[in-house]
């Protein structure tokens, strides 16, 4: 399934927060850190990708259902912005790609015997390794 996905904005819910780590005062004063919650129950998307999200085990899906992306890699809160929709983008698309199935084969019979006859020479080098008699 080949899925072209942007979220409404209503479906997103940003709250910006001081972002951690180096920075010195732009750090303690801007809050340029982006919470970006999605609520697959609520949102757009066909129920095939809502039931296959929602069986995801990701540490940012929660309990109700809710993804939370942290952004906090640039300066500002736009580019952060920008990050966690692409980042939740990213991890929608992941989930609509449905691998093509496998088809059971069996092995060709010149594949055995290449299998076997390298099974022989090795035991062959093997049982020469015992003790030496005299």
């Amino acid at each position: 399934m080949n899925l072209h996905w942007t979220p409404a904005d209503w479906e997103l819910d940003f709250s910006f927060i001081r972002a951690s780590g180096p920075g010195g005062q732009n750090v303690n004063k801007v809050s340029s850190a982006v919470h970006l919650r999605f609520d697959i129950r609520r949102s757009t998307l066909p129920p095939v990708i809502k039931e296959r999200l929602l069986a995801l085990s990701d540490q940012r899906l929660t309990l109700d259902g809710v993804i939370v992306i942290k952004a906090q890699e640039s300066r500002s809160q736009e580019a952060n912005r920008a990050d966690a929709v692409s980042r939740l983008v990213e991890l929608v698309q992941s989930v609509a790609h449905t691998p093509k199935a496998r088809r059971a084969t069996k092995p060709t019979w010149g594949s055995k015997m290449r299998r076997l006859e390298g099974k022989a020479i090795r035991s062959h080098v093997k049982a020469g390794r015992g003790r030496v008699s005299e």
